[in-house]
């Protein structure tokens, strides 16, 4: 197991980088822990897969370090950093036995016959493979390969870090969810320091301890799955993490109140004037219909009844805004305004959040 440091981290695929929009990846400094599990978060090509390679070691940075605890291996080989990687599509040696392609990384390393029989025992029995034991894997789904994938990448209990590429992206969604607790029940038991590269939010949701998500090549934040939703630090944060994600409303601040589109609303707490562009972030579970003529002004356009709760899209100051509705609440034919949680509105300027007065990040 390992803390990994990365240390002034960057890259580019480019020769002669010009500008920052060159990087695929903009500067990084982050320490993770040893012994966490970790989710990289994002849309396509916002970098996650070139920082796991990095860590990994397919990559050579163009710029910084990677450490894992303290020791410089930012141009060590793969063979040397004692890391299991698992990638997007099934890497499985179709001429072996599942038996054999889960012993092998032991094997390689001169476990004893006995310690492999037990291992390739317990992690057949946790990826479901148990009967296929003795099968070769040519002629298995792509599914069960995968999964031979996984458990070879688990196999190990001496690693210094475990590196998930999407690896459940050919799973069946029933399996998905019952290897996402095999993982987490085998992060539990074994403690090893864990980064799952995804795009599912659930996914990162479920698996990690902290979720680090990315945007546009750069951590725009990393915390725990409740500091995610409650206190997005940027609005793709906002907007990448909840169903549906966190509505923004381009408002003018000023101390406790903000002007949008000619009404006030109570801040609950009040802020220093910031430049640039400024904007209320709330998600749908706290905004409120109103029948009483209090709030902003709105019009209900649909109502989709998801089975949990209603989502109601509205138009509010010419935008869409979504609130949230339980199962048994009603939907006031007459409403005709919406109101605001104040304690959990957060505040923006250019697409960062900021803390009231007086009041950390």
């Amino acid at each position: 197991m390992a803390k990994i440091t990365l240390d002034n981290l960057a890259h580019s695929y480019l020769d002669t980088p010009k500008s920052e929009d060159d990087y695929a990846l903009k500067e990084l400094n982050h320490d993770w822990a040893d012994g966490e599990a970790y989710a990289l978060l994002g849309s396509s090509g916002c970098g996650k897969s070139t920082l796991l390679n990095i860590i990994s070691g397919l990559l050579q940075p163009s710029e910084g370090r990677v450490l894992f605890n303290d020791m410089d291996v930012t141009h060590a080989p793969t063979a040397d950093r004692n890391i299991a990687q698992v990638f997007q599509f099934p890497v499985v040696y179709d001429t072996m036995s599942v038996r054999d392609n889960l012993a092998f990384p032991l094997r390689n390393r001169g476990a004893e016959p006995s310690y492999i029989a037990q291992r390739v025992t317990e992690i057949a029995r946790m990826i479901g493979m148990e009967a296929e034991l003795d099968r070769k894997a040519r002629g298995l789904t792509a599914d069960a390969k995968q999964k031979i994938s996984l458990g070879r990448g688990m196999v190990r209990e001496d690693v210094n870090a475990l590196l998930f590429d999407e690896p459940l992206t050919v799973i069946d969604p029933h399996m998905k969810w019952e290897l996402r607790t095999q993982l987490k029940s085998l992060h539990h038991d074994f403690g090893h320091t864990m980064i799952y590269v995804t795009h599912d939010q659930t996914e990162a949701l479920t698996f990690a301890d902290k979720v680090v998500v990315m945007y546009d090549g750069r951590v725009v934040q990393m915390g725990t799955p409740q500091e995610l939703f409650e206190r997005p630090a940027h609005t793709f944060v906002g907007y990448f993490i909840g169903s549906p994600g966190m509505n923004l409303l381009d408002a003018e601040i000023s101390g406790r109140t903000a002007n949008i589109d000619g009404t006030q609303i109570d801040l609950g707490s009040g802020y220093e004037a910031a430049p640039g562009k400024t904007q209320i972030g709330i998600r749908p579970e706290f905004v409120h219909l109103s029948t009483n003529g209090e709030g902003l002004p709105a019009r209900v356009r649909r109502v989709e009844d998801v089975g949990r709760h209603k989502i109601v899209r509205l138009d509010v100051a010419g935008k869409e805004l979504s609130a949230i509705v339980s199962e048994e609440g009603g939907i006031p034919t007459d409403a005709n305004h919406v109101t605001f949680d104040a304690g959990h509105i957060n505040v923006y300027a250019n697409d960062w959040r900021i803390a009231p007065s007086g009041k950390a990040a």
